[in-house]
Order: structure tokens, then sequence, then C-alpha cells
């Protein structure tokens, strides 16, 4: 079989991190090209990468026909135009999250990749753990019944990051190759945003990818903690079958205390998961407890997955496991929450099924249209 020809645009930490070595881990992949601004820094990765292309364009890489398959994994600010590009040319891609920075861009990316046949793949690891894929067929084989209300708490230790105080991203990780550019994530016209398009992205995909639902409305508060980004951020987000979603989430947190709880409460069962430490529990109305094995430390955030299925994907061998229209569920919350923080109001993005709208307190807002760090 051919291999698949892979270019990365946006050679930076993350790639050299996970995507470039999970490539290079692939037997039906090549690392063709890898792309950076600045043509020093594209040859010495390509050096120590054993590549054969660095290029400083887009435009480079795209001309190079043994490429096929391209990773976006540059600034947010420039998501849209490079994955666009990319399809147009006839190229598969996988996007870094936060997908874009609008849902507008986000759903041309979906339905170009729908029109031109190509495989569009969102880097969201979370969707590939083992609890992940299970909680999913739980949820929506009806095992937990009609889905109620959804509880999110989300941390994670890079405030300094979204401040700009301190530029490392490492919490934690023992070998960087290369530290991001100053501004990659604190400044909101290349980032988006601070914890709402770096983390809540995360989150707000990971919903729809357990349910299959997308949110019909979104009423948010943000707290920037005296920086120009968001540091914490409370979503309350009604999904299209009038379930309630409560989501919580901030960058200000010790490395020890870093929390991802996601509690699904059914009318049959409730399943209980604790993402950043592995476990899963499932309770029933009858009071059985059924408690999964849990994960082990490597397969807890399987950083390498998005890579290693966007390969296999293109080679026929399984199917999309993040598809882009995950990415698009995201920015539909994100956008939301954004205009819904800045206005005060409760944003509607389409209307909540008939048969499952309750009595309620609160009134659609207008649709939303630009995300309030863009406004």
């Amino acid at each position: 079989m051919k291999r698949v020809g892979i270019g990365v645009i946006g050679a930076g930490w993350w790639a050299t991190f996970a995507h470039i070595p999970a490539v290079k881990s692939h037997p039906n992949a090549e690392l063709v090209a890898v792309q950076s601004r600045e043509r020093a820094k594209a040859e010495k990765i390509a050096r120590d990468f054993g590549v054969k292309h660095a290029c400083i364009s887009v435009e480079e890489i795209l001309a190079l026909p043994e490429v096929n398959a391209v990773i976006v994994a540059s600034t947010p600010n420039i998501h849209f135009a490079q994955a666009k590009a990319a399809l147009e040319s006839g190229r598969h891609v996988l996007i870094e999250k936060p997908m874009t920075f609008t849902a507008a861009e986000a759903r041309e990316l979906v339905e170009l990749a729908a029109r031109k046949k190509l495989e569009l793949v969102i880097s969201c690891p979370w969707h590939f753990t083992a609890h992940g894929l299970e909680a999913r067929r739980l949820i929506q084989s009806g095992a937990l019944g009609e889905i109620k209300m959804i509880s999110v708490l989300m941390t994670n230790p890079i405030d300094k990051l979204l401040r700009g105080v301190n530029t490392s991203p490492t919490h934690g990780m023992a070998d960087v190759y290369v530290e991001p550019r100053h501004g990659s994530y604190n400044d909101p016209a290349i980032a988006g945003g601070g914890q709402i398009y770096c983390q809540v992205s995360h989150a707000a995909a990971y919903l729809t990818f357990l349910t299959g639902l997308r949110a019909a409305e979104v009423f948010a508060r943000f707290d920037r903690d005296g920086s120009q980004n968001d540091i914490y951020n409370s979503l309350t987000i009604t999904l299209e079958n009038g379930a309630f979603v409560s989501l919580a989430s901030t960058a200000a947190t010790p490395l020890a205390e870093r929390n991802y709880e996601v509690r699904v409460f059914g009318s049959k069962a409730i399943l209980q998961l604790e993402l950043w430490r592995g476990t899963m529990t499932l309770v029933d109305f009858s009071d059985k407890r059924t408690e999964f094995p849990p994960l082990a430390e490597n397969e807890i955030y399987p950083a390498q997955s998005p890579v290693l299925n966007f390969i296999d994907v293109i080679s026929g061998k399984a199917p999309n496991g993040s598809a882009g229209d995950l990415g698009l569920a995201s920015m539909e919350i994100i956008e939301a929450a954004c205009e819904s923080a800045q206005t005060g109001r409760n944003e509607q993005i389409r209307p909540v099924r008939a048969a499952a709208v309750n009595d309620s307190t609160t009134s659609p807002g207008k649709k939303t249209a630009v995300p309030a760090s863009h406004a």
C-alpha cells in the first residue's frame, strides 16, 4: 500500500511534541514536509526529524505532489485560511483546536470537505480514549435513558500561558523541543481568546461526541482576572433535546489538582467520568454500580491518537474518530458563549426540539454573529 504523504503546517510546540512523532511512528505514513515561518527554524526541524522538505509557506507545501494530506497545527487565527487552501487543493486535513475563529468558518470547512469527498479531522485526543468511546456507546445506545442533565468541570494549569506571563506550556512535560511564540496563546488576535478558545474547545466538542446532540442555547459569564483573556468560564447550555449542561472551566489551578469531571444524568442511570484520572463509573437507578477498569497513565490523554486515526482513515483502515463536524459543534458553543458574555443575554443557536421543551424562565436570545473577543 502506498504510504500517506503528510505535510505539517505550523511545526511548533504541539506539532513537534505530538503530531510529528505520531506521523513518524505510523508504518503507512511518510512525513514529507514541515512548515515554519522562519527558514532556519523550518530547516532545523526538517533536519532533526529527518524530513525531506523544509517550507516557509503553505503554498510551498501544497506545491509538493507527494503531499496528499496536511496537519494544520498553526495558530488559530490562520487555521481557516490554511485548511481551506489545503481542502481546495484536494488534500485531506487534520486541524488543531480551536478549529477556527467563527462557526461560519468551521461550517464552511465541513461543507467544503464533504463536497470534495475529503477527510476532515479535528484534533481532540479525548475522543479516542477507551472510556470516551464506551461512554458514547452507552449514551447513544439508550443505556442511560433520556439525557436530562450534564455537569462538566474542566481545569488545566495554563493561566500563565494565557496571561503572557510565562510562555512555557510544559506543565509537567519533560521534553519540549520548541517553545511557542509569544502571543500564540495570550494575544486574542492570534488565539481568539483565553480559556474559552484554548480549553473549553475540548469540552464543547466532547458534549456532541458523547451525546450526538448539538447546543441550542448558551448563557455564559467570563472572568478575566486582570488579563486581556478569559481565565474563568461558566456556561449554561441547553442541548437540542432540552437537556441542561453546566460547564465550568478555568486555567488557574495547581498542576496536581487539574480536573476534568463529566457527569451525565439520564432517566435510567448516571455516568461519572474523571478524564484526568482515567476513571469511569455507571450507576443505574436500582443502585447497581459498574466500575470500569481505570486507564493506564499513557491512555488518559492519547496525544498522538488524532494523527494516527487521520492516517488510518485516509488509508481506509478506520472510521473518522473525530470528524470536523465536532469542531463545528464546539465553535457554535464558543461563539455563542463569547456573545453572551458580552451582551448578558441567552444566545440561541437553534431551536430546542418542541417535544423536549419544558417550563423555562429564560427566553431565547438572538442568533449569535461574532465572538465577543473579536467584536
